[in-house]
């Protein structure tokens, strides 16, 4: 798993790349300008790389970025020159896709929560949905572990009051869409999409926009 965002105003010529979730005890090494966040196993959870743009050249873009390979094996290169442990692995799958919910059934210890099973093509996951408008047979927005949402929030697998839980089924408003409405309720996409389908940002809005109207 690899997630890299790049915010110059904020950070300046930074570039952040998470590739595990935070540890409750965790360490930071660094050697020039490179730090590795390490956790109890002695696995890297992250690293900050500062003054990139002297291993990348010059990063465009405002928020998550994604590396090419190419890229990728520079950073590795600088990783190991610095005798920081561990390496980056390219991750160039779709963290946002559609998915279809095949079983649906309530949560043991809430009256508001829902387990919900959700194909997304390659597998099946099982997701705690609290949403009102989450139903069987619902065509949904599924963040997949590892998707950074556009407040920055990172998905990762857990749990809800004692339930596993691997994604997130998204609102539009948590996924930014342009006149997304702000009452509670996740994104419902139209049935004849695929699931395991990457999701389109562009056509989410034109699914909103309609929505809307009706």
């Amino acid at each position: 798993m690899l997630i890299t965002s790049y915010n110059p105003d904020a950070l300046g010529d930074t570039l952040v790349a998470i590739v595990g979730p935070d540890q409750a005890s965790q360490t930071s090494q660094q050697v020039g300008d490179i730090v590795a966040i390490v956790g109890a196993d002695g696995q890297p959870v992250g690293y900050n790389f500062f003054n990139v743009s002297q291993y990348l050249g010059q990063l465009n873009g405002n928020g998550q970025i994604t590396l090419t390979a190419e890229q990728v094996e520079k950073l590795n290169g600088a990783i190991k020159a610095a005798g920081l442990p561990g390496e980056l692995t390219v991750d160039d799958q779709p963290k946002f896709v559609i998915g279809k919910i095949t079983a649906f059934e309530d949560h043991p210890d809430s009256d508001h929560l829902h387990i919900a099973q959700v194909d997304v093509g390659s597998q099946t996951l099982q997701i705690v949905v609290g949403a009102p408008n989450a139903e069987l047979g619902e065509t949904v927005v599924v963040a997949l572990p590892g998707a950074m949402m556009p407040s920055g929030k990172i998905i990762w697998p857990g749990a809800l009051r004692g339930v596993a839980s691997s994604g997130m089924l998204s609102s539009a408003r948590e996924l930014a869409i342009p006149g997304a409405p702000q009452k509670r309720g996740i994104l419902l996409m139209p049935e004849q999409l695929a699931a395991g389908t990457p999701f389109d940002f562009d056509k989410a809005a034109k699914v909103v926009a309609a929505q809307n109207q009706a």
